[in-house]
């Protein structure tokens, strides 16, 4: 079944009552997630973003495990047009995009965070089978290795680094969606450290200040409206605010400490939006941000210098598509 026509714009409209004229909050401290360095005054957070640029992917892909290091965003994974997982890995840049160093074996619906300068892929299935793997990828060198187990096999998942380490939320084990947070830093085991207040996957996450957003995804009432918040200081996991529609499969990053949650879909394949949401992690308001050209979901979403990423992803017409679009701040 086929989401209506209008559902985008009425979406877009929604959300502008919701959190729209609410004030930002002063800029706080944040810590380099990808390097782990010192608190540093956060810049003032894009008001708009807007698609500046295009870069062609080396072949289609939805699905795809992304985060950005140091230059460029890794793309790890995914399902091809046949719907068939992949192992490839492309190297995502400003101006080019190329393969980097294969998985060791296809997955698709992993979750990749930064660390240092490599990328860690956690989890991810295959033809209706999870696994647990936790992957280190090293551009620079061009190697992927295991580094570590996940306390039980998972896909679905999404992940963000805060201060060093990963977070790893949500997600599906083969038989039932998961309601845990998982952090990890290498060198030390997979552990829990919270638990959601009900089981999802396909959540929308990135990290903010110094907390984690949980954006909507799938429960199992279908996908969800929540907005949730981490915090690894007092492992809490609060509800800060609602998303004015349900919203899943859509991707994440932040800037200027605001998160913004890119495109995604209602609960069924056709209702795919065009909306790019920012969500003051302080407040949990909410506001219109940007629309990018078409509808899409399941895209590979990082935060690169000042711009974010949009790799992939498939439309309403269930089309997977092979662009990577820069948003850019601007009008």
């Amino acid at each position: 079944m086929r989401g209506a026509a209008g559902w985008a714009a009425a979406l877009a409209l929604a959300l502008a009552g919701c959190g729209g004229g609410s004030k930002a909050a002063a800029p706080t401290p944040t810590t380099n997630a990808a390097s782990g360095g010192a608190s540093a005054p956060t810049p003032a957070a894009p008001t708009r973003l807007t698609v500046r640029a295009t870069t062609r992917l080396p072949a289609p892909v939805q699905d795809p495990a992304t985060a950005a290091s140091g230059s460029r965003a890794v793309l790890a994974g995914g399902l091809d047009t046949a719907d068939v997982s992949v192992a490839s890995v492309t190297l995502l840049s400003r101006a080019s995009a190329r393969p980097g160093p294969s998985l060791p074996t296809a997955r698709h619906d992993a979750a990749a965070a930064a660390l240092g300068s490599r990328v860690a892929v956690f989890g991810g299935g295959d033809a209706g089978a999870q696994n647990a793997d936790v992957l280190l990828v090293d551009p620079a060198r061009g190697t992927v290795h295991v580094a570590a187990r996940l306390p039980g096999p998972a896909s679905d998942v999404a992940a963000a680094t805060l201060g060093g380490t990963a977070y790893v939320v949500g997600g599906f084990d083969g038989s039932r969606a998961l309601d845990s947070i998982v952090a990890w830093r290498p060198g030390s085991a997979p552990r829990i450290v919270a638990r959601l207040p009900t089981a999802v996957r396909y959540a929308a996450v990135a990290a903010a200040g110094r907390r984690v957003i949980v954006a909507g995804g799938t429960t199992a009432a279908g996908a969800s409206r929540q907005l949730l918040a981490f915090d690894p200081a007092s492992g809490r996991v609060t509800s800060i605010g609602r998303l004015a529609a349900p919203l899943t499969h859509a991707g994440a990053a932040s800037l200027g400490g605001t998160v913004f949650v890119v495109g995604g879909r209602g609960a069924l394949q056709g209702s795919q939006v065009r909306t790019v949401l920012a969500i003051d992690p302080a407040t949990g308001g909410v506001r219109p941000a940007g629309t990018l050209p078409g509808p899409r979901s399941d895209t590979g979403v990082a935060a690169l210098g000042g711009e974010i990423l949009v790799a992939g992803g498939r439309d309403r017409s269930g089309r997977v598509l092979a662009d990577a679009l820069h948003l850019r701040p601007g009008g």
